[in-house]
């Protein structure tokens, strides 16, 4: 047994600077490869979710444009709506003025040709009046001859 205790003795010595090797390239891997590949996988992850993030960013961006665009849009046909219905009104009124001027003109011919009709049939009567008292005259003097002291 001291025999195998020598010889894994021997064998431990004889790896001691396989060992130190070994821990010095473990240390040597974790200094020179380890952590500037953790360093670079750490910002290369960054990047990629910060690109995410700005691509989010960007789509939020385009979305408000897109809504105030929207928003515009909506505002301009309303206007055009309101324009429209405002010229709409002004033609309606306009068509009712005229409407309006063409019944008074209307009715100031009407009253016009009442005056004329009235002024005519007053000179009517009147050249009736005068001629009904001569006219009975004459209807007394042919039908009454001798009561009227005439000569037959």
């Amino acid at each position: 047994m001291q025999e195998t205790f020598d010889q894994i003795g021997n064998l431990l010595l004889s790896a001691v600077p396989t060992i130190l090797l070994f821990i010095v390239l473990v240390i040597a891997y974790r200094f020179l490869l380890q952590r500037p590949l953790a360093a670079m996988l750490k910002e290369r992850r960054a990047r990629t979710v910060g690109a995410v993030e700005d691509a989010q960013r960007a789509i939020a961006e385009a979305e408000a444009k897109a809504a105030e665009y929207a928003e515009k849009l909506r505002q301009a046909r309303a206007e055009a709506y309101r324009a429209r219905e405002q010229r709409l009104k002004q033609r309606n009124a306009e068509r009712e003025g005229a409407l309006e001027s063409a019944r008074a003109a209307a009715a100031a011919r009407v009253n016009e040709a009442k005056a004329e009709l009235e002024a005519e049939a007053a000179h009517a009567r009147q050249a009736i009046q005068a001629t009904a008292a001569e006219l009975a005259a004459q209807v007394v003097r042919a039908v009454l001859p001798m009561a009227a002291g005439g000569t037959r």
